[in-house]
Formats: C-alpha cells, structure tokens, sequence
C-alpha cells in the first residue's frame, strides 16, 4: 500500500501542468519549466485543481512506482513555485569558496585549487564573514539537480569525524570522536 502515492498534489496559482501522450508531465510556473517521463503503467489525472496519481494492480514494481512518481511531480510542483535551496558550509582553517558565474573555486586544504562547473540551472552565492565559516549557497527548480550536485562538492573535501573539517551541510550534525588516548 503506497500512503505517499494516495495524497493528492494540489496546484498552486500560476502553475500550468501538461500530460502528453506518451506520459510526459510538463510543469510549467514563475521560476521556470520541468519535464517528467512517467511510466506508461501509472495514470496522472488533473481534475479540479488537483492531481492524482493512480497504479493499476497491487504488483509490487506498480506501488514503488506509485509513490515514486507522485513524489516526483509533488517536487515539480514545488520546484517551479518556490525553488530548492541547499546551504554547505566549509569547516577548516583556510578553506575558500569563490562563485563566477557557473565557475565555483574551491580552497580545500589540496596543493590546488578545485574549480567546479555548475549546471546553467543551479545558481550560486558564496559568502565569507570574519569569524565564521565560508558557505555555498545553491538554488535551483530541479530538487534532484541540486541535491546532486550538493552531495558531488561535499565529497570534495567529506567531513571527517576527528577534527570535524570538511564541506557539510548546514545544520548537519558531525559524529565526533575522540583521538588516541594518553598512555598512563
């Protein structure tokens, strides 16, 4: 039984939503458009404002792609009207992150340094205050692109559970341990 697959999505104001023949879901709003190829087995239906997602059977490849999908459009929905925003921070002495444009430069403690090409998608803000760490501050429409892309910067530079340097997320709470003890 797929509870997430049941919930219907409700669209918001200046959201327009298209389902071609083949079962492409086009999510069109103010921040921008989507696409979706949804398997042919499940039915989207747009009735009153809202959206349901429907599976044939009861098989179990039929329930994961209940929910999966529902998700999957939710997320559009939300992507186009709000926008993702991932927030990073770089813990470590000397650790630099520099934005251009697409060109993200990266200070992580490695004889050089990484310059990183973002997707045309995703924007980017850097921001370094005195007394704080650097962080990277990533928006986008597309809740996948940028969730990827957050996980590809963080395994950079992982946090390591010693000292705690490293590129995490913000919020993120680091499990530290203890080094070697003195011998007595």
């Amino acid at each position: 039984m797929s509870r997430i697959g049941k919930l219907p999505i409700s669209i918001p104001n200046g959201v327009e939503i298209k389902i071609s023949d083949k079962n492409l879901v086009t999510v069109k709003g103010v921040l921008g458009t989507l696409e979706q190829q949804v398997d042919p087995d499940i039915k989207i239906n747009i009735e009153d404002g809202v959206i349901t997602v429907e599976r044939p059977t009861d098989q179990k490849r039929h329930k994961s792609m209940h929910g999966l999908y529902r998700s999957l459009i939710a997320n559009m929905v939300k992507g186009v009207t709000e926008g993702f925003k991932i927030v990073q921070e770089l813990v470590g002495v000397g650790y630099k992150a520099k934005a251009e444009g697409q060109q993200l430069e990266l200070s992580l403690g490695f004889s050089h340094n990484i310059i990183f090409i973002l997707p045309e998608e995703i924007k980017v803000e850097t921001v370094t205050q005195r007394g704080k760490n650097p962080t990277i501050t990533m928006t986008s429409v597309d809740k996948q692109l940028v969730g990827q892309v957050a996980a590809k910067i963080r395994s950079l530079r992982k946090p390591e559970p010693y000292k705690g340097k490293g590129i995490k997320y913000q919020g993120e709470e680091i499990k530290r341990k203890t080094g070697k003890a003195a011998a007595s």
